[in-house]
C-alpha cells in the first residue's frame, strides 16, 4: 500500500538523507522518499501497523523536534522562526556592543563577544553533542562547533562569533527563501476552494467543500472557482481555464456539459451536479500528482546525495591532515588550526543537497500551472535530453473531429453501407468510429449490429442483418483476401465490406489543431528531430505532415509496429520523447524514454505517460521542453557554482588568504545564494511572463 506522511520541523537537507535511508531500511518499508520541498514523505509498505511510531523513532534518533504526522491533521505554526529571530536580536547587540568597545575595554569585550557566541551558538553546541552521542559525527552543527570552538581556542574571539551569526542567519534565511518557494509553488496549482454553495430548492447553502457529495446541486456565481467536477444543469456562461490547463482561450458552456473544478465562471449564474467529491476532483488529482512528482526523485538529485555522504568526510580528513601535518613540520600550530577550521566550515554540502530538488520542485509547479503535469523529476532531467520527438496524428497533432466528406458505394445504396458501418463503430471510442456514428445518426440511420469486435490498430468486425461486417483499413480488408479499389482523394479511408465483397468507403478529413505547426517549428528550432506516426492513410498523413512541415512520417502502422520506428528513431537521434492520446499509443508511450499524452486522450494513455498535457494542444510541447531545459540548467548551474566556490575558498584557505567569514560564505552564504538563483531562474521567470 500507498502511504503519505506530513513532516514538520526538517529544514536540514543532510539529515533529511539520513532520515530517509534509515526509513527505507525498516523491516516493512518497500520503498521510501522524503521531499524536502513538499515537506512529505512517501512510502510503499506491506503494512501500516505500528509504522507511524517507528518512523517517529528514526526521526528521533537523527535530528530532534521533526515531527511526522498523517497528511492533513496538522497545521503549520504560524509563529515558527520568532524564537531565531529573538535569539539572533540578542545575540547581535552583545556582539556589536563588544567590538565597540573592544579598544577601551578589551576584557569587557571579550566577555559580551564570548556571552554573544554562547546565546547564538548554544542550540548548535547542544545539538552537536546530541548528535555525536546518537552517532552522527559529520554534520553541520558539528562542523560548526568544531570550527567556532577552535576559533575561540586560537584567540579569534571575534570571528567565532561572527560564525555563529552568520550561519544562524544563513539558515534563517535559507528557511524563508524555501518556504516562500514551496507556497508560490502550491498556491499556484493548490485550486481547491474552502467553501462552496450548496442548493436546497430556492435555498442556498454555504458548505466546507470537502463536504460535497456527489449528486450535490452547486450553485456558481459570476467570479466563482468551481468546486468540483460536475455538470451543468442549468445557465450558460464562459469559464476561465488558465490556472488549471493553461488554456488562455476562455471556454463556452451550457446545460449538458462537463465542467472541471478550478475553472472561474466568468460571466453567467450555473448550476451545477456534483459528480466528483473535492478529493476526486481534477484540483485534486492535479495537487496530489505534484506531490508525487516531487517524490520521484531524478538521478542528479541522488548522485548529489550520494556524493554529498562521501564528500564531507573526504574534507574533514584533509581537515585533520592540514591541522596536524603542516603543525609538526613548522611548528606553527594556530596558523594550520585555523586554516582547518575554515575547511570544516567550507565542508557542509547544503547548498549541493538543497538546491537540486528545489530546482525540480520548481519546475514541477511552473508545469502544473500551465496544465503540464510531470510525473516525476526523472522525466524532467531526461525530457532535456531527448533527441527526437515523435507524434500520433489523430487527436495530438489534429484535433481529432472527423467530418464525413464523402460516400463512394459499391453495389449498395448510401443507407445501407452507413447502416454497416456505423453499426460494427458504435462500439468503438475511437474519434473516427464516433464521427461516423455522429453523420449516421444525422441521417437518421439506426446504429445496430452483433457480435462486434474491435481489431486494435485496423478496425472493427461484426454483424449486421445477417452479414458479417468489416470496417477498417484498405490494408486490413486486404488482409482477409478482399480486394478494395484504391480512393484517391486526401483524408481517412474507411472501407466496408460484407461477407468478404467490397461494399463501398467512406472518407473522413480532420484539421490540425491550432498552433501546431509552430509548435513543430519550436521543436526543430531546439534541434529536435520531428516524426509523426500514425495509422491512417499515407496520402492523408503526407498531407498532414507537408501542413505541419514534418519532414519524416510513417503511416498505416499497427499499434505493435510503432514502437519498431520509435526504436529505430532512437538508435537514429538519441533519447526520444512520444506524444500520443489513444489505448493504441500506450506501447509505445510506456517505451519511450519520455511518454507524453494528451489530456482528452484515454485514461489508458494518461495512465501510462510520464508526462499530462491537460490542454491538449501541441504548443504544450515546446514549453515541457523549455521547462525541463531550464530546470537541468539552473540545477547544474548550481551545483558547479557551489562546487566552485567551495574549492576556490579551500584552496585560498591552504595559502593562508581566506579567514573564517569567508569561509561561511562558502556555506551558508552560497546555499542562500543557490536558492535565490533557482528561484528567480525558475519560478520568477515563468510567473512574470518567461515561455508560457
Amino acid at each position: 500500500m500507498k502511504i503519505i506522511y506530513d513532516i514538520e520541523n526538517l529544514d536540514c537537507p543532510h539529515c533529511a538523507g539520513i532520515i530517509e535511508e534509515k526509513i527505507r531500511n525498516l523491516e516493512n518499508v518497500e520503498s521510501a522518499s522524503l521531499s524536502l520541498p513538499t515537506k512529505k514523505l512517501h512510502l510503499r509498505v506491506r503494512t501500516a501497523d505500528g509504522l507511524l511510531a517507528q518512523i517517529q523513532a528514526v526521526a528521533d534518533s537523527v535530528e530532534d523536534g521533526v515531527v511526522f504526522h498523517e497528511t492533513g491533521t496538522h497545521s503549520h505554526s504560524a509563529d515558527h522562526g520568532r524564537g531565531e529571530w529573538i535569539t539572533l536580536a540578542v545575540g547581535v547587540v552583545l556582539f556589536v556592543l563588544g567590538l565597540l568597545i573592544e579598544r577601551w575595554q578589551p576584557a569587557c569585550s571579550a566577555a559580551l563577544i564570548l556571552t554573544a557566541y554562547l546565546v547564538m551558538g548554544w542550540s548548535i553546541l547542544r545539538t552537536s553533542v546530541k548528535n555525536i552521542a546518537k552517532g552522527r559525527i559529520f554534520d553541520e552543527n558539528f562542523l560548526m562547533s568544531v570550527a567556532s570552538i577552535g576559533a575561540l581556542f586560537v584567540g579569534h574571539w571575534e570571528e567565532a562569533a561572527g560564525v555563529v551569526l552568520f550561519f544562524r542567519l544563513g539558515e534563517l534565511f535559507e528557511h524563508i527563501a524555501v518556504t516562500r518557494s514551496r507556497k508560490s509553488v502550491m498556491e499556484a496549482i493548490d485550486l481547491r476552494p474552502e467553501t462552496a454553495n450548496r442548493l436546497h430548492g430556492d435555498a442556498v447553502e454555504v458548505i466546507p467543500a470537502v463536504d460535497i457529495a456527489v449528486g450535490d446541486r452547486l450553485l456558481v456565481r459570476a467570479g466563482d472557482r468551481i468546486p468540483v467536477d460536475g455538470i451543468i444543469k442549468n445557465g450558460e456562461s464562459t469559464l476561465d481555464s488558465s490556472a488549471v490547463t493553461g488554456e488562455s482561450v476562455p471556454l463556452a458552456v451550457k446545460a449538458g456539459d462537463a465542467v472541471h473544478s478550478g475553472c472561474v465562471n466568468l460571466s453567467g449564474v450555473l448550476e451545477l451536479e456534483a459528480t466528483a467529491v473535492l478529493g476526486d476532483s481534477l484540483v485534486s488529482r492535479i495537487l496530489e500528482s505534484v506531490e508525487n512528482a516531487a517524490a520521484g526523485k531524478p538521478k542528479l538529485d541522488r548522485l548529489i546525495t550520494r556524493f554529498a555522504r562521501i564528500y564531507t568526510p573526504i574534507v574533514v580528513c584533509i581537515a585533520l591532515i592540514t591541522a596536524i601535518v603542516p603543525s609538526v613540520i613548522t611548528g606553527d600550530w594556530q596558523k594550520w588550526l585555523y586554516i582547518a577550521m575554515n575547511f570544516l566550515m567550507i565542508s557542509c554540502p547544503c547548498a549541493l543537497v538543497l538546491s537540486v530538488p528545489l530546482a525540480f520542485f520548481s519546475g514541477i509547479g511552473a508545469g502544473s500551472a500551465r496544465g503540464i503535469l510531470f510525473k516525476d523529476g526523472n522525466s524532467l532531467e531526461v525530457l532535456a535530453k531527448v533527441g527526437a520527438v515523435v507524434m500520433d496524428k489523430t487527436g495530438t497533432l489534429t484535433n481529432g473531429k472527423f467530418s464525413v466528406t464523402s460516400v463512394h458505394t459499391n453495389q449498395c445504396t448510401t443507407s445501407e453501407l452507413l447502416a454497416a458501418c456505423a453499426g460494427c463503430e458504435a462500439s468503438s471510442t475511437h474519434p473516427v468510429a464516433v464521427s461516423i456514428c455522429d453523420y449516421a445518426s444525422a441521417q437518421g440511420i439506426a446504429q445496430q449490429a452483433e457480435n462486434v469486435q474491435e481489431i486494435a490498430g485496423n478496425g472493427m468486425r461484426g454483424t449486421h442483418r445477417g452479414r458479417d461486417i468489416l470496417c477498417g483499413s484498405r490494408k486490413f480488408l486486404n488482409a482477409q483476401g478482399i480486394s478494395v479499389p484504391e480512393i484517391s482523394e486526401t483524408g481517412t479511408h474507411v472501407y466496408v465490406a460484407a461477407d468478404g465483397a467490397y461494399l463501398g468507403c467512406l472518407v473522413l478529413s480532420d484539421q490540425p489543431k491550432t498552433g501546431a505547426s509552430e509548435a513543430v517549428r519550436a521543436m526543430q528550432n531546439r534541434g529536435l528531430h520531428t516524426v509523426m506516426l500514425t495509422g491512417d492513410s499515407k496520402e492523408h498523413a503526407q498531407a498532414i505532415a507537408k501542413q505541419l512541415g514534418i519532414a519524416d512520417f510513417h503511416a498505416e502502422l499497427l499499434p505493435t509496429e510503432k514502437p519498431e520506428y520509435m526504436q529505430k528513431i532512437r538508435e537514429a537521434h538519441g533519447r526520444v520523447l512520444f506524444v500520443g492520446d489513444g489505448i493504441n499509443d500506450t506501447p509505445v508511450l510506456s517505451g519511450a524514454d519520455v511518454g507524453a499524452a494528451m489530456g482528452s486522450g484515454a485514461d489508458a494513455a494518461m495512465e501510462a505517460a510520464d508526462v499530462v498535457f491537460l490542454n491538449s494542444e501541441p504548443s504544450a510541447i515546446p514549453t515541457a521542453l523549455d521547462i525541463a531545459g531550464r530546470v537541468n540548467r539552473t540545477a547544474k548551474i548550481s551545483i558547479i557554482f557551489a562546487l566552485l566556490v567551495k574549492f576556490v575558498i579551500l584552496l585560498l584557505g591552504f595559502a593562508g588568504f581566506a579567514n573564517m567569514w569567508l569561509s561561511i560564505f562558502a556555506d551558508t552564504g552560497v546555499t542562500v545564494l543557490c536558492v535565490l538563483f533557482v528561484l528567480a531562474s525558475i519560478q520568477l521567470h515563468y510567473r512574470k511572463g518567461g515561455k508560457k
